[in-house]
């Protein structure tokens, strides 16, 4: 398939600009694969496709305060700096993007903070916006820690256009967030509520959970027309033995599992045996799924409207089928669906 078979036109006052009041009112549409029958819902209302012993997957990753202000020595011209990974905790060494690039060579020294609390040195090109800088600081791993998040904001995709506020701390971040490590939430689990996952465990319904630290490149438009060119960046993904032993146990006695987010999704294509069970691993993946794809472990979906051209929606595209989800897609804009991070949801079953 081509890229411009991704194209669709989004009214940009579709894309959501903030969470709805409660996380589990956003709205839902579900789409069954088999009959092409569509249905407006909300999102509370999954349980109504899932019964006792069938399993949601998600994905527990935790975001960080990943976007920074800085300003460069002897000039003090304003830079963005985005944390993208921490290569070399002892160096505090991190790989970052800048903003504006041009201005930022290698041996400037940024400077953050009011009272320039934190130094920073760049030390190495890595792409065209992309840098190594080292964080000068001597004290000790956890006021580091502490001094980042005092430093950092909660970084909202740049399609949300304004500044975040206390509450994305909160709202950008699922209710079971883990483990530290992703620049981007992963959406689908958005949606959950304490209160909801509680429900969902009184009728039965098992979550198992994996990790994949999610990075810039989930929304990055792909460039390229031929699909099996483009090139994902490799992201973090741990699964344990523990989420496998759920996951296969349902599997077997023919329960549904549902992936809660593409992520997800990613994490566990990662990591199947020759019999379609999910396999304990941990490691690094630039799984690219286009259709056409046989998917391995899960036999639902839960995600977002997402954005023209994106893996994500090719991903959706994969798993609903080329046709169903663009129809999917024209509804939800003729429906005025909140599209993106603090959209609504799609459930595929």
């Amino acid at each position: 398939m081509k890229l411009s078979q991704f194209k669709f036109d989004l009214p940009l006052n579709l894309i959501a600009q903030n969470p709805t009041k409660r996380r589990e009112d956003s709205r839902l549409m579900v789409v069954d694969r088999k009959s092409g029958h569509m249905e407006n819902k909300h999102f509370r209302d999954i349980l109504e496709y899932y019964d006792d012993k069938d399993v949601f997957v998600v994905n527990n990753t935790k975001v960080f305060p990943a976007r920074m202000y800085g300003r460069k020595e002897k000039t003090g011209a304003k830079i963005e700096v985005f944390l993208l990974r921490e290569l070399n905790k002892p160096n505090r060494l991190w790989d970052v993007i800048v903003d504006p690039a041009r201005k930022i060579r290698v041996g400037n020294k940024l400077y953050f903070g009011d009272n320039e609390e934190l130094v920073a040195e760049v030390i190495d090109n890595t792409t065209s916006r992309g840098r190594t800088i080292r964080f000068l600081w001597d004290d000790d791993d956890e006021s580091f820690k502490k001094m980042l998040e005092f430093l950092g904001e909660t970084p909202l995709p740049k399609y949300i256009k304004r500044k975040p506020d206390e509450e994305d701390k909160e709202r950008y971040q699922t209710v079971y967030a883990k483990h530290e490590g992703a620049v981007a939430a992963p959406t689908a689990g958005l949606h959950f509520s304490k209160e909801l996952i509680k429900r969902c465990e009184i009728l039965g319904i098992r979550f198992a959970e994996v990790t994949l630290h999610t990075g810039l490149g989930t929304f990055r438009p792909i460039e390229v027309e031929d699909l099996s060119k483009h090139k994902m960046d490799a992201e973090y993904y741990a699964i344990s033995e523990e989420a496998c032993k759920i996951v296969n146990k349902a599997k077997e006695g023919g329960h549904r599992i549902c992936s809660i987010g593409t992520t997800t999704m990613r994490a566990m294509e990662s990591s199947f045996t020759a019999q379609k069970l999910l396999k304990p691993s941990e490691g690094w993946t630039n799984h690219f799924i286009h259709p056409p794809y046989n998917f391995n472990v899960a036999d639902s979906l839960v995600t977002n409207f997402h954005l023209p051209k994106t893996s994500l929606l090719i991903m959706t595209c994969a798993f609903a089928g080329y046709d169903l989800a663009m129809e999917a897609y024209k509804k939800a804009i003729k429906d005025k669906y909140r599209f993106f991070s603090y959209g609504d949801a799609l459930l595929i079953i």
